[in-house]
């Protein structure tokens, strides 16, 4: 999945709400919000204790920070944070559906809370971490082998929307741990995206960097 939410323009997803909370009443005035703040647990994440310090795949993965000083998954409570676009409610088989952009969740991800994103006070344009204040790295050119862009062809667009798009965004930022870029240049990668084996690597020619997308299956 990716880092950030913000770095997935085309990442797609439904919140299923379960009972008692399936009652359009409960989400009356939200259809204006262009954007929601999601709260929700690692649950891949839990573990039985807790370190206080973690190495955040930003510095490398070699420098340890606070753990209330990251955005680590691996946390005391466990608990994450996340502004979202809102797509609005539907209706999926009968259960009430929430629809999401640009999101970091992965498949089952427990939603403990639902909050509208209020520009006036959420946004800050002049805060500063000092170690992570810029993009996680450049963006890379990307370039889908003809296998990949057969197996492209044969997706469902209804099933996979923007996938190509999707497939871009999270492998253009590189989502290699930092100790490793610029090393392995001949290992072929592979994430899930939906039910999807996405295959690719990194390619170094005449000093320009891109990923090749191999497969798509």
């Amino acid at each position: 999945m990716p880092r950030q939410p913000g770095l997935t323009r085309h990442a797609y997803a439904e919140l299923v709400i379960q009972p008692p909370y399936d009652r359009e009443d409960a989400f009356r005035g939200l259809e204006t919000a262009s954007h929601l703040w999601v709260i929700f647990q690692f649950h891949e994440a839990v573990r039985a204790e807790w370190k206080p310090v973690v190495r955040p795949p930003r510095l490398g993965g070699n420098r340890k920070m606070g753990v209330f000083a990251s955005r680590s998954p691996f946390r005391p409570n466990s608990l994450g944070l996340s502004v979202v676009r809102n797509e609005g409610l539907a209706r999926r088989d009968g259960r009430l559906v929430l629809r999401i952009s640009n999101h970091d969740l992965i498949e089952g991800t427990p939603i403990l809370d639902i909050k509208p994103y209020l520009p006036f006070a959420d946004s800050v344009p002049e805060a500063s971490l000092g170690w992570a204040d810029s993009p996680p790295t450049e963006k890379l050119a990307v370039v889908f082998l003809p296998e990949a862009e057969r197996q492209l062809a044969d997706l469902a667009p209804e099933d996979y929307p923007d996938f190509r798009a999707l497939i871009e965004d999270v492998v253009s930022y590189d989502p290699r741990p930092s100790f490793r870029r610029g090393r392995d240049e001949e290992r072929i990668y592979g994430a899930h995206l939906y039910d999807v084996n996405v295959r690719f690597r990194f390619v170094t020619e005449h000093g320009e960097k891109r990923v090749e997308v191999l497969t798509v299956c």
